[in-house]
């Protein structure tokens, strides 16, 4: 009597040739953000604001007395825009959590550091791009009303505080983003951008009239993210290092510790 034993049939799966390349995580950031009708609410109000405001100061500008630096029209609405462009990095990431989205994007890539780094590079591309397009309606929108344009001839008096009125643009988006990793939660990553972005400046200058004692609180305020950005963006400015290194600073830190968050936290 024969015995037949059957075999079973060995099972093969087709290794797939799709791989989630950082590119493509790109690409699928890019798309997240862009389909969002609260990132081209934000980017509308900050051109809006910064182009409006310029016009007010340059109609005004001849009353400014000699010696305004006609850049200083395009550049002042920052400390207005700074607000939103921290608000839309905040909202980015907290309304994935608020969603549950966030769950997809760490099924599709497990490694979280990348997707941070990947939500940030968009971000931060998307905010350039919007803060040079804003400059250039600014420029051509101010320009019959000021006495004296721009010396385009003067680098430092254009092209160099223009440049950095971009990066700290930048820089105030990603920090909002940084606050919305760590805290998860969109009132509370937003409280924390307009907290340091606008609050401490205040609640630092008022420790100018508490006399000498005090004034090393004063100095530590030159390192907020707005003040180092008017440092920067002061047409003529000469000392770039520490207030680049404290843009630097506000960028790393909360993105590194919403790394470290997202690490150790389920989403």
């Amino acid at each position: 009597m024969t015995t037949l034993t059957a075999q079973p049939a060995a099972r093969t799966r087709a290794a797939s040739s799709y791989r989630l390349t950082f590119g493509h995580l790109l690409r699928s950031e890019a798309i997240k953000i862009a389909t969002v009708r609260s990132t081209w609410w934000s980017l509308g109000v900050a051109a809006l604001l910064s182009v409006g405001i310029s016009m007010m100061i340059a109609s005004a500008s001849s009353s400014f007395g000699p010696g305004f630096p006609a850049v200083s029209a395009i550049l002042s609405p920052t400390q207005f825009t700074m607000l939103v462009a921290g608000i839309l990095g905040a909202i980015v990431i907290t309304g994935e959590y608020s969603t549950g989205m966030i769950r997809s994007t760490l099924a599709a890539e497990p490694r979280r550091g990348r997707v941070v780094l990947a939500k940030a590079v968009v971000l931060a591309l998307v905010m350039a791009v919007t803060t040079i397009v804003t400059y250039a309606i600014a420029i051509a929108a101010t320009a019959p009303f000021l006495t004296e344009g721009i010396d385009w001839s003067d680098s430092a008096q254009s092209i160099v505080p223009l440049a950095y009125g971009v990066l700290s643009m930048v820089v105030f988006t990603l920090l909002g983003l940084g606050f919305g990793f760590i805290i998860r939660n969109g009132a509370g990553a937003i409280a924390a951008t307009v907290g340091v972005l606008f609050v401490l400046p205040i609640v630092f200058s008022l420790f100018s009239m508490a006399g000498e004692a005090w004034q090393w609180i004063v100095d530590l305020g030159a390192y907020l993210p707005m003040n180092a950005a008017s440092a920067l963006t002061t047409p003529g400015a000469e000392e770039f290092l520490p207030s680049l290194l404290a843009l630097a600073g506000w960028v790393v830190v909360p993105l590194v510790l919403g790394w470290g968050v997202l690490r150790t936290r389920d989403a």
